[in-house]
């Protein structure tokens, strides 16, 4: 089989499957798994596909993010009333993470300017941060996306490996008692895994609609969520399941 027909033989099978490890290609190809890490890391660059741990997932099927502007504006008041509480958690000289989302943007804005080191990953927050003397922003750089105003990829992820934070106010698109925490692209799902992994606290900030929904990329099981801040319009049936999974849940 010629090189270029192996490529197009594993960009069919992702598409197919929406994902595929390594050693399935390497078996379905009749070529080593170190050939088919080379070739994946090639098909990657070409934007025909998107390398995953131990293995590729389809492009094809990835969502498009919802555009900065209109996040803004879309459960607005709930995301306030959810900002205000977040910020009611941050302590002076705490180290904290504010992620992408609009809701962490909505707590850039009201923090007061106190002793804090804030990492995070958006422009609009380091932005709304740079204003405040007190406040330390440490930006993880990295691939920009447009939609979103955030960094993501390689980079991203490897300055995020460089830290430890206190706590990390976190956002997504789906929150499902049984699927847990995911987002529209895996792209945004790597990064909020790092943001997880470096934290000692985790507080998920969710609007009622986020619930019951599984995007297309699961970020982390539910559990690892120390809490989480919603707003009212949350359904008494979340709410119990949330208290059987014994995960502490303001309402605002």
């Amino acid at each position: 089989m010629l090189v270029a027909e192996r490529y197009e033989k594993i960009v069919r099978l992702v598409n197919e499957r929406g994902s595929i490890r390594v050693s399935e290609l390497s078996e379905l190809c009749q070529v080593t798994e170190e050939t088919i890490r080379r070739d994946l890391d090639r098909l990657e660059q070409a934007g025909r596909l998107r390398r995953s741990h131990g293995g590729a997932v389809s492009v094809r099927d990835q969502q498009p993010e919802i555009p900065y502007y209109e996040r803004e504006i879309v459960h607005a008041e709930e995301k306030k009333r959810i900002a205000e509480e977040a910020v009611t958690r941050i302590q002076p000289r705490d180290r904290i993470l504010l992620d992408a989302s609009s809701t962490a943007w909505y707590m850039a804005k009201i923090v007061p300017d106190i002793p804090l080191t804030v990492l995070t990953n958006s422009m609009k927050v380091a932005t709304e941060l740079s204003g405040k003397e007190k406040i330390e922003v440490v930006s993880t750089g990295g691939i920009l996306a447009a939609r979103s105003l955030s960094f993501v990829g390689p980079l991203a992820e490897r300055s995020l490996e460089s830290y430890h934070v206190d706590k990390a106010f976190l956002s997504c698109k789906g929150v499902h008692a049984e699927r847990g925490i995911s987002e529209s692209n895996e792209l945004q799902a790597r990064v909020k895994q790092k943001m997880i992994d470096i934290a000692d606290q985790v507080i998920l900030l969710a609007d009622s609609s986020k619930f019951g929904v599984q995007a297309f990329t699961h970020v982390a099981d539910l559990s690892e969520a120390d809490s989480i801040i919603t707003d009212r319009r949350v359904s008494k049936e979340t709410l119990n399941r949330l208290a059987e999974l014994a995960i502490p849940v303001s309402v605002v």
